[in-house]
């Protein structure tokens, strides 16, 4: 099947193309058809399936037909972490760029100015993690009464950061009359019950998960402190069979870093992500196939375009948090039957994210010790809602206080 079969407008058939979609993937065949008649939908899928585009899709189709206005939110997507929040607006921009929708992304952690003025010059489809949206609203920024359509994705993992009576009092302040798109790769009981609640008649779809890495791909795993991965970094480009090489970063921003750092050390690098043109998207990727270019900077989203048989080597320049991402991403090596390599920079935030890769692809990951940024004292981070590093605050002491214990920060020492 072909995007051209899903009814889809031109506006968004010139975009995906840009993006280089050609087919849809399980997910997508099974919801967009669904959510763009106006149905409930209640998706099994995991990151990495093409979930977002599976909503991110219909959305702006059935919102691009209508009048906008400047001050009513039409969409609410609402998510468990900055890193999806950011990638899921990343999606929205790349697929909506040939229309007039606005769509926005707030989160918690950095200074809320910003976010504040943006919402104030209109917004359609609004991207938010629980917290953030909670305040905007109890302080009369955001309101919801216009709403259309309600997202829920990731909700097992609302329920396993303790978001789901964040996520209820939410649900109180939506109209009853909405479309309710909602998303679990895993179905625990109080997840089935608050689908129950939302859903009205919902279209099922369900994609098993992707969980298992080709045997033909090497993985290793570097342990390194985070101020050293670029240096870790060129050190492995030293070799020179490195000559084509796909780096993976969360972040537009942190790819452009990455490129700027490369450059300056003589390694010709181009960045590709949301923020680049369809032209110039195209020329990067064009130079790295060509091998004009030497290392490919990309973000989770852009990567979705980039297929090249022959590609020998990933590095993961930080582990994602959603674990099926992991086997994404090395997954452009090794194809076809084709040895790979994979490279896997880890440091403290990474470890839980390291142990979440090895269950759910049953295997050890092996450790690279012979390289000259080596660390065993990786202690692994806690980490707020937003992906941060969570640091709790000293309890206040009294005046008559004379001593003052700093908090124990509880991890754990991987070992080799």
């Amino acid at each position: 099947m072909k995007f051209e079969q899903l009814g889809l407008i031109k506006p968004i058939l010139d975009a995906l193309n840009s993006q280089g979609y050609e087919q849809p993937t399980p997910i997508q065949e099974k919801a967009i058809p669904s959510i763009l008649q106006g149905k409930d939908l209640l998706g099994s899928a995991q990151t990495g399936t093409g979930k977002t585009a599976a909503f991110a899709i219909p959305i702006l189709q059935n919102l691009s037909g209508k009048p906008q206005q400047k001050n009513q939110i039409k969409a609410l997507i609402l998510t468990p972490t900055r890193e999806l929040a950011i990638q899921i607006e990343e999606n929205f921009q790349a697929y909506g760029k040939h229309l007039r929708l606005k769509s926005l992304v707030i989160f918690g952690g950095v200074k809320q100015h910003q976010q504040e003025n943006d919402i104030r010059k209109g917004v359609d489809i609004l991207i938010a993690t629980p917290g953030r949206l909670l305040d905007f609203i109890s302080q009369g920024i955001i309101k919801l009464n216009h709403l259309e359509i309600f997202v829920l994705d990731e909700a097992d993992r609302m329920l396993d950061m303790g978001f789901v009576h964040d996520v209820k009092r939410i649900l109180k302040l939506l109209p009853q009359k909405r479309q309710n798109l909602f998303f679990s790769a895993t179905m625990p009981t109080e997840i089935a019950k608050l689908a129950s609640e939302i859903l009205v008649n919902p279209v099922k779809a369900e994609v098993a998960p992707v969980s298992s890495t080709a045997d033909t791909i090497q993985q290793s795993i570097y342990f390194v402190e985070k101020d050293n991965k670029n240096d870790l970094l060129i050190h492995l480009l030293q070799d020179k069979k490195l000559d084509q090489v796909l780096v993976f970063s969360r972040t537009k921003y942190g790819a452009d870093k990455i490129v700027k750092k490369l450059v300056k050390s003589g390694i010709s690098a181009q960045a590709i992500h949301g923020d680049k043109s369809q032209n110039a998207r195209q020329n990067v990727l064009n130079n790295f196939k060509d091998k004009k270019t030497r290392v490919l900077v990309a973000t989770d989203i852009a990567a979705r375009g980039i297929d090249i048989d022959e590609l020998k080597y990933v590095v993961n320049y930080e582990l994602s948090d959603v674990s099926e991402t992991y086997v994404h991403r090395i997954g452009r090596t090794g194809r076809a039957g084709s040895e790979g390599t994979s490279f896997s920079f880890v440091d403290g935030i990474d470890l839980a994210n390291l142990r979440s890769t090895e269950k759910l692809i049953g295997k050890k990951i092996p450790v690279v010790t012979d390289h000259p940024f080596h660390t065993d004292n990786l202690v692994e981070m806690k980490r707020d809602s937003n992906n941060k590093p969570f640091v709790p605050k000293p309890k206040p002491q009294s005046k008559e206080s004379i001593s003052f214990k700093k908090p124990k920060n509880k991890g754990f020492f991987r070992k080799k």
